[in-house]
């Protein structure tokens, strides 16, 4: 597999010269100052790519090139957004970028409740409290119909959890400073630099989420599935010019929240999606932190069965707790079973079934943040990191993942390079 790294662009203090040094061939990236709903023009796209490539790498994923919400709950600008974003991909085609991933998540993309949530070791992770986020929902979001869906949420899952009691609890202690934090995590800082739809500095982040989610009055999944349906069929003949690979990111967590439907959550959700538009150009990025965080989802199953239709790859891995919480694992540890997805994933390169016979781009993901004294080598405030992109988390990752694969390669055969380095 290609071994990529999200980058946030230019102003991204990690640089591509220190990705270089790390083993990174292919960068993952986007044009993040294009305002939701613009084309990316031609000009913009070809001005990074160069600059990606005087490094000595490659732009090799799109990620993401944004599908605005008129796309999926159905507005009536939708067949105008349609056509800007064909024309987007055009322009990615000719300058021969040919893996775009995206996500059909409405209003929210990933979802967390803390953002630096300790481990045994001392570093931190990202992490999931359903209990908190049942809070959000019920009482800073003020959602109707909020209790009766975190009731069945409670009965659907047998965690020996009353959710809606312990928002109510959470409601009884709760400071003004506790609930802008959590505002915070699960609107802003997720969010800001991913979606576009909410950003730092907003003057008030809940009733645009509040005006967010009244678009989709009346979207059901079935809906949903036909709005993607609908999206996919439009562009899917650009994709054919181009080679163009779509490959959508699964939903995070794999579960229906705040009476949004989620509609790449599990194994039967991507299998309706590739019948639905049975094209070679439209497959999946298969994101193992996502489907792991659902109890309902067995990675190693999934891969092998949808290795042929996978054109980008996630290496991350969830730990659900006992109560249903779940936090980022270590890469060689929890449900993701990384190890296995290597061998899988490697051997489908190998065998030209994925990517349109390319190489399979991967990525590391989520990695834990390393703490320190301030200023300490730890010390990971330096850096300016988006939530869940650190630099040493994921450069430690990405050490973990590349032995790994080596060993993988090894067993296959397969001559293993690290770039940068005398191997003759």
């Amino acid at each position: 597999m290609e071994r990529t790294w999200r980058w946030f662009g230019k102003k991204d203090k990690i640089t591509l010269a220190q990705l270089k040094q790390i083993g990174v061939e292919g960068i993952v990236t986007a044009l993040h100052d294009v305002p939701l709903g613009e084309v990316w023009t031609r000009e913009k796209i070809h001005e990074l790519k160069e600059y990606i490539e005087s490094y000595g790498m490659k732009w090799s994923v799109v990620e993401s090139l944004p599908v605005v919400e008129t796309l999926k709950y159905g507005g009536p600008d939708r067949d105008h957004q349609i056509e800007v974003y064909k024309e987007s991909l055009r322009n990615l085609g000719e300058e021969g970028i040919k893996c775009i991933c995206y996500n059909f998540m409405p209003v929210l993309d990933w979802a967390r409740t803390d953002l630096t949530h300790e481990n045994p070791n001392g570093a931190t992770n990202l992490y999931m409290n359903w209990g908190e986020f049942a809070y959000f929902d019920i009482y800073i979001l003020q959602r109707e119909g909020a209790r009766e869906d975190w009731a069945a949420f409670s009965k659907e899952h047998k965690w020996g959890r009353d959710l809606v009691a312990e928002a109510d609890e959470i409601k009884k202690t709760s400071t003004p400073e506790q609930d802008h934090t959590l505002v915070e995590n699960i609107i802003i800082k997720t969010q800001g630099f991913v979606s576009g739809n909410f950003s730092e500095g907003d003057s008030a982040p809940v009733q645009k989420f509040r005006d967010l989610l009244k678009l989709y009055e009346g979207i059901d999944k079935k809906k949903l599935q036909e709005n993607m349906k609908y999206w996919l069929e439009a562009i899917m003949p650009i994709c054919d010019e181009y080679d163009i690979n779509m490959c959508v990111h699964p939903d995070d967590p794999p579960y229906p929240v705040f009476g949004l439907p989620r509609i790449i959550g599990r194994a039967e959700d991507i299998q309706w999606m590739l019948d639905a538009v049975p094209n070679k150009h439209n497959g999946l990025t298969f994101c193992a932190g996502s489907f792991s965080a659902g109890e309902h989802n067995d990675c190693v199953a999934m891969a092998k069965q949808f290795a042929d239709r996978t054109h980008f790859v996630h290496l991350r891995s969830c730990y659900i707790f006992p109560n249903g919480n779940f936090t980022e694992a270590s890469h060689l540890g929890g449900r993701g079973h990384l190890i296995d997805l290597c061998r899988i994933f490697e051997k489908a390169e190998q065998e030209g079934k994925c990517n349109s016979g390319r190489r399979l781009p991967m990525r590391v993901d989520h990695g834990m943040t390393f703490t320190d004294e301030p200023g300490g080598v730890f010390d990971e405030s330096n850096h300016g990191h988006n939530a869940g992109y650190t630099l040493l988390g994921r450069m430690f990752a990405m050490g973990q993942i590349q032995g790994v694969i080596a060993t993988v390669d090894d067993e296959f055969g397969i001559e293993y390079k690290q770039p940068g380095f005398y191997d003759e």
